[in-house]
């Protein structure tokens, strides 16, 4: 279990993730469509996440999320790194009716973000564009390379939750345990 908190004049967050859970989840942002999307990576991570976050929603939902993605970020690199015995990549397509979005990482410890994701708009009153703003804080404070592209779709909800979830898969798949690897890397370090 790995526990980071980080506390600012516009959020306050306290995060506990067991990277070697069942996808079992606490989350309460006081963003309904975001915490709906991280109970989506934790389920399908395998990750244990424990989230709360009081941010001042009272300008909008941007801090919370970004905030969120740097502590869950911060909370990743210290379970993962340094890493050795995992597969080190993984991918995964994940539909949702007419939607499929891919995701591809790399625990590479250098980290960036390609995120092709063709969404504008809202989710109820969840501003889209603050997904790319999550991946890119949780990204860059984890250390991963990760690529989000979608395949096709129309509905953003599903376009959205396909992306959450493929990622979620992806990175499930590369800390698959690989006792044979040892460390993961030609350079015999991560």
């Amino acid at each position: 279990m790995v526990e980071v908190n980080r506390k600012t004049k516009e959020t306050d967050i306290r995060c506990r993730i067991d990277i070697n859970g069942c996808g079992k989840s606490d989350i309460k942002t006081g963003v309904g469509f975001f915490d709906h999307m991280l109970e989506a990576l934790s389920k399908h991570s395998g990750i244990d996440i424990e989230l709360a976050c009081d941010g001042d929603l009272h300008i909008d939902a941007h801090h919370t999320v970004e905030d969120c993605g740097i502590v869950l970020g911060q909370a990743l690199k210290k379970a993962i790194f340094p890493i050795q015995a995992v597969e080190r990549y993984g991918n995964a397509t994940v539909v949702m009716d007419e939607a499929a979005t891919t995701c591809a990482l790399d625990l590479s410890n250098r980290p960036f973000l390609v995120y092709e994701v063709n969404v504008s708009g809202k989710v109820g009153d969840f501003d889209v564009e603050l997904v790319e703003e999550f991946f890119h804080a949780l990204a860059g404070n984890a250390g991963l390379t990760v690529h989000i592209i979608q395949d096709r779709g129309r509905n953003k909800h599903h376009i959205l939750e396909a992306s959450f979830k493929a990622f979620a898969v992806a990175l499930r798949r590369a800390l698959a345990k690989n006792e044979r690897l040892g460390i993961p890397s030609t350079k015999g370090v991560l």
